[in-house]
């Protein structure tokens, strides 16, 4: 698969009003060691999103504690908002110099993190706001919720999703708000959401799988990996991110990286054409 024909060549998924393709971008990796602070050298990062767009992902995936705050930035000044792009981003985790990421759902505080994404990511309205994780021990998961409902109400975000949730918060989101999308550790290995996922494709959900290529996780199944890769001139991470792709029309893998070849190698994934023999091996793989 030669970098001059790279380009996206994934089934598109509608999100609200946006068609976009299926094979996104995670810009979590933008940022410094262990997603605190700025990369070493930002301009690369910029370059990164730049290229990711040329070679036709339109969807883009980040968070206000990505850095905390130097993912989003980092976005709005490499592409702006262009109308052919869908971001999405979310709220709902604080941050700390020792890394940890620590579950905030208050209402005011999510109110306030979208005043500050539409800053840095240079719009006027979100396309996609995900509530990044339920926040248990201090605040009601329906106050939550809400605050992203009247987010939406008030014109400041187009569509909402929700990240690490059950099916039974699926639904009582639902309640008060239409759920464009869900965002679950899910891959090869990692089959855990796969109640999350049946009830999206049910619903006609945007299921967002994020690990989609962890390393570890395809480990376990290298062999089976390695034989199909060798199959096709790929990389274990292409199948890994082709089985996705196929495993549901629902999915929308957002596989990230910082540099730019391991970008190409990610969207080349969206060229590789698995036979139904190897979707199945593995997907009995972890069943």
């Amino acid at each position: 698969m030669s970098s001059n024909s790279i380009t996206n060549e994934s089934d598109t998924f509608e999100i609200g009003g946006n068609t976009v393709h299926r094979l996104g971008f995670g810009a979590m990796r933008l940022t410094g060691e262990d997603i605190i602070g700025a990369p070493d050298d930002e301009e690369t990062a910029r370059e990164v999103v730049e290229h990711a767009v040329d070679c036709g992902v339109d969807f883009i995936d980040t968070a206000d504690s990505y850095g905390p705050a130097v993912s989003e930035r980092l976005i709005g000044e490499a592409i702006g908002d262009p109308d052919d792009v869908l971001v999405a981003t979310k709220a709902g985790l604080l941050r700390n110099r020792e890394g940890e990421w620590i579950a905030h759902g208050d209402p005011d505080y999510i109110r306030n993190q979208a005043l500050t994404s539409l800053d840095r990511l240079q719009t006027e309205t979100i396309d996609l706001y995900q509530f990044h994780r339920p926040d248990d021990e201090d605040t009601p998961f329906e106050d939550s919720v809400q605050a992203f409902a009247e987010l939406q109400d008030d014109g400041l975000v187009e569509q909402v999703g929700l990240s690490n949730v059950s099916v039974d918060l699926i639904e009582r989101a639902r309640e008060h708000v239409e759920v464009a999308t869900v965002q679950n550790r899910y891959n090869l290995n990692d089959r855990g959401s796969r109640e999350a996922l049946e009830y999206c494709e049910e619903h006609d959900i945007g299921f967002i799988p994020w690990a989609p290529i962890n390393g570890d996780d395809l480990d376990e199944h290298g062999d089976l990996l390695d034989e199909i890769a060798d199959e096709h001139d790929a990389t274990r991470r292409q199948v890994g991110l082709a089985w996705l792709l196929e495993r549901s029309e629902v999915i929308l893998p957002i596989p990230g990286t910082s540099d730019p070849g391991h970008l190409e190698s990610n969207v080349a994934a969206s060229q590789l054409s698995l036979s139904d023999d190897e979707v199945q091996r593995l997907t009995d793989a972890a069943e």
